[in-house]
Formats: C-alpha cells, sequence, structure tokens
C-alpha cells in the first residue's frame, strides 16, 4: 500500500491531508473548551450549534464550490481555502461572544467544504491507475482513523504545558502546512467542460449524481452508514460516562475500539476489490453494521450492557463502517468525465453530510428520550432501509464500462475519433443521458 507514496505528488498531497487533519482535531479539543468558558453550563448547546453549522456549510456550500472548481486554477484553489481556514483558526482565541464563534466556524467551514471535494477528485487525476488509487483511498480513510487516536492524544500532552487557545495555533500551523505541501507540486487541472450557466453548473454534480444507479445505491448506503456511525459517535459518551460509570480514558478506549475496525478494514480492502467488485463489499459492510447494532441491542436485553461487549461492538461497526465509506471514491471517479469530477465528489460530499445532519440529532434524541436499547433498534432499522434501498436501485450487474455504437453520429463528429465503436466508462453526459437510467 505505502508504494504509491514514491509518488512525489500523492505523497505532498497524502501529507497536506494529514497535517490538516491534525490541526482540526486539535481545533475540535479547543472549542469544546472555548465553549465552556464561554456559555458554562450551556456548551452543550453551543457545541450542537457549531456542529450543526458545520453541517450545513458541508451540504449548501460544496455544491456550488464543486461547480466553479474546474474554472479555476486548483492549486490556487486548494491554497486559498487553506488559507482562509488558517485565518479563520486564528481569530478564534480573541472571541469574546458566541455569536463570533458560530461566524468563525461558518466561515472555516464553507472553505472546507469547497476545499474537501475539490482535493479528494484531484486524487484520481493524479493516479489514474485504479489499484493505485484504491490503495490511495485506503491510506486516506486510514489518516482518518489515526486521527482520531492521534489529535486528542496531542491535544492531552499540549494542554499540559499551554492554555487551550494555544491549540488553535496548531490548527492555524496544520492549514500553513497544507498550503504549503500543495504549492510545492504541480496538480492536473482538467479541462473546463463547455460553457454553462450558474444553474446548469451548480447542479450539475448532483444530477450526475442522482441520475446514475450505482451512485444512488451509493447515497443509500451512506444513510446506512451515517445511521451506524452516530450511534458510535454521539451516543458513547452517554453509554460509557453515564451507563457504565467509566472514566474518560475508558471513553476513548471505546472510540479507540471503532477506530481500529475501521482500520483494519482500510487495510485489508485494497486486496479484496481487487478480486471482489465494489457493490457485494460494500453491501455486505452495511449488513454487518446492522447485524452488530442488532445484535448488541439483544445482548443488552437478555443480559445487559458491559464494556467488552460495547468494545467488541463497536470495532466490528468500525470494520463494517469502513467497508462502506472506503470504495465509495472508486465509484465517482468511474462515474464522471474529468471535467465533471469535482462537481460529482461536492454532490457526494454533500448528500453523504446530509444524512449526517439527519442521522447526528436522531440519535441524540432517540437515546435520551427512550435508551439505548430502542436507540440501537431505531438506527439498525434506518440502516436497514439504507440498504435496502441500495439493493434495489444499484444494479447487481454495474458494468464499468460499455461497449456502444455511434453509427447513427455524423462521420465527423469528435466523439467517433474514427471508430464505430467504442468501450468508455459508463457514465451520465450530455451526450448519452440515459446511461444513467438504462444501466
Amino acid at each position: 500500500m505505502l508504494d504509491i507514496l514514491k509518488d512525489r505528488t500523492y505523497r505532498h498531497l497524502f501529507l497536506a491531508q494529514i497535517v490538516a487533519l491534525l490541526g482540526t482535531g486539535l481545533a475540535t479539543v479547543a472549542l469544546g473548551l472555548l465553549a465552556y468558558d464561554l456559555a458554562g453550563e450551556n456548551a452543550a448547546l453551543v457545541l450542537g450549534t457549531v456542529f450543526t453549522i458545520k453541517m450545513v456549510a458541508y451540504v449548501g456550500i460544496a455544491p456550488v464550490a464543486g461547480a466553479f472548481a474546474d474554472r479555476v486554477n486548483r492549486r490556487a484553489f486548494l491554497v486559498t481555502l487553506d488559507l482562509i481556514r488558517g485565518a479563520a483558526a486564528l481569530a478564534l482565541p480573541f472571541v469574546t461572544e458566541v455569536w463570533q464563534v458560530y461566524a468563525l466556524i461558518f466561515l472555516l467551514q464553507s472553505a472546507s467544504a469547497a476545499f474537501t471535494p475539490t482535493f479528494q477528485a484531484t486524487i484520481p487525476d493524479v493516479l489514474p491507475e485504479e489499484a493505485r488509487y484504491t490503495r490511495a483511498l485506503s491510506l486516506s480513510r486510514l489518516a482518518y482513523d489515526l486521527e482520531n487516536i492521534v489529535s486528542p492524544t496531542l491535544a492531552a500532552l499540549l494542554l499540559a504545558v499551554m492554555s487551550y487557545n494555544s491549540l488553535f495555533l496548531g490548527t492555524v500551523a496544520g492549514f500553513i502546512a497544507s498550503a504549503l505541501l500543495v504549492v510545492s507540486i504541480l496538480l492536473p487541472s482538467p479541462k473546463a467542460s463547455e460553457p454553462r450557466g450558474i444553474y446548469e453548473r451548480t447542479t450539475r454534480g448532483l444530477r450526475i449524481y442522482l441520475a446514475t444507479p450505482r451512485l444512488r445505491g451509493l447515497l443509500a448506503v451512506n444513510l446506512a452508514a451515517a445511521a451506524a456511525g452516530a450511534m458510535v459517535l454521539v451516543n458513547s459518551v452517554v453509554i460509557v460516562r453515564g451507563e457504565l460509570g467509566l472514566s474518560e480514558s475508558a471513553l476513548a478506549w471505546t472510540m479507540f475500539a471503532f477506530g481500529m475496525g475501521s482500520m483494519a478494514a482500510a487495510l485489508f480492502l485494497p486486496r479484496l476489490l481487487e478480486r471482489r467488485p465494489d457493490r457485494p463489499v460494500m453491501l455486505t459492510g452495511a449488513a454487518l453494521m446492522i447485524a452488530v447494532l442488532l445484535a448488541l441491542a439483544v445482548w443488552i436485553s437478555l443480559r445487559g450492557l458491559s464494556w467488552p461487549a460495547l468494545l467488541a461492538a463497536w470495532a466490528l461497526t468500525g470494520l463494517g463502517y469502513s467497508t462502506v465509506l472506503t470504495p465509495s471514491g472508486r465509484l465517482l471517479r468511474r462515474s464522471a468525465h474529468a471535467e465533471d469530477r469535482p462537481a460529482l465528489f461536492a454532490a457526494q460530499f454533500a448528500l453523504s453530510h446530509a444524512c449526517w445532519l439527519l442521522t447526528y440529532p436522531l440519535s441524540g434524541w432517540l437515546i435520551t428520550r427512550f435508551g439505548t436499547v430502542p436507540a440501537l433498534i431505531a438506527l439498525s432499522l434506518l440502516a436497514a432501509l439504507g440498504l435496502a434501498v441500495a439493493l434495489r436501485l444499484w444494479p447487481r450487474g454495474d458494468p464499468v464500462e460499455i461497449e456502444h455504437s455511434h453509427d447513427n453520429l455524423p462521420p465527423d463528429h469528435p466523439h467517433l475519433q474514427g471508430h464505430a465503436t467504442h468501450r468508455h466508462p459508463l457514465v451520465v453526459d450530455d451526450l448519452h443521458p440515459r446511461w444513467g437510467t438504462r444501466f
């Protein structure tokens, strides 16, 4: 897997992702402490609003940014967004009112909503071979999982010798380092698509996404992953600290179990995806998450809640979670031409976070109102609904390419290029708009 780091361009992009993630992780810890300083007992409400603002920015800004990403120099665009994020983080230690936190977080997350899908759409252009791109996706998943472990540990060490406001300086350093790494390389910028109106550009990624059966299936399994993931990310603190009465370190180990399951999947997926198609692998991951949540609910009902059972369940949930999410980029890569990839990745970014915008508050409300077992059952049923929809919308025979004839096109049509029959990636485009619904 690590051999792809020999590619200098990808190596710099991967390192940029790591330092930006570490900076973001430090900011997450510092934000919690800042919210407590500003709002006291209402800190949870402040943080809840912050996460809502984050999701709203992701859902609303990403498609707009993706629509224009092929109109600007990609390297300059990414560097500018990193600098905006760094400036917003630099201002956070100086805020004195809650509304200022909200404004700066919206600015920072809006820049992230433009940066992340553009960054993700760049990787398949840097690594055009699918096998190498699959390894890059797994490395990216590992980076996210390691960030969940390293950032809190690093924050704890830094807080022993400095104030929490200083953590924001680490966030700024992460974004600046990311900008320097991106500016040190040349990035491919695909030729812009033909001129289109603002509405056409803004909605193109969403329309391609929703017109492509495999991507409609991807959206459904995203819902399944969000339902299971929200149970872990939102409710672990209530289960570990409240119901089990364990320490903060026990909560950290509980989240570590989820991360380890996710990392295990990221390690074995590249070889598995060389032998098996994406569809059965991803649907199996979704089914695993559903089965684990239901099994945990049954276990608690029969034997009561125990920490070892929770650790095992969260590790298996992490395994299924990563199995669903890691191959997503492969589906997006093969579903659009290079010039449409930023818009398509932006659509995935927005729609997947719309699922989280639903499941985050739902998960918290369920456990607060009804308890752990009903929350497990309800979220597993929501995940099962996502899996059922995916099975219905994602065709079993999902070709990567389709052979088709151009006999009815005029001889001088540029798509012919001297041949009547071609094999092209199965994408939805203006010439063959029905491909998305026929296959």
